[in-house]
């Protein structure tokens, strides 16, 4: 439990936190855009879009992190 692991696990969690943040933002216009283009009715719209946007948010969060994790293994 050194420096260098605190520090590595900051910056994983960081990189969970941006991805999840860019790929919501990325996910709430696709969807926006999906439901308007599908003409999705009604309150269903709202889902579609929250869906989307979760859903997003989630896989680009995890990759981010894990590309964050395997960044912290390497040493220079």
């Amino acid at each position: 439990m050194g420096v260098g692991r605190d520090s590595c696990l900051a910056r994983v969690t960081a990189g969970v936190a941006l991805g999840g943040a860019i790929g919501g933002a990325v996910g709430a216009v696709f969807g926006t855009y999906e439901a308007i283009k599908y003409k999705v009715p009604g309150l269903l719209k709202i889902r579609h879009i929250g869906q989307t946007t979760v859903g997003s948010a989630a896989i680009f969060g995890l990759f981010l992190g894990a590309g964050t994790l395997i960044q912290c293994g390497k040493s220079y």
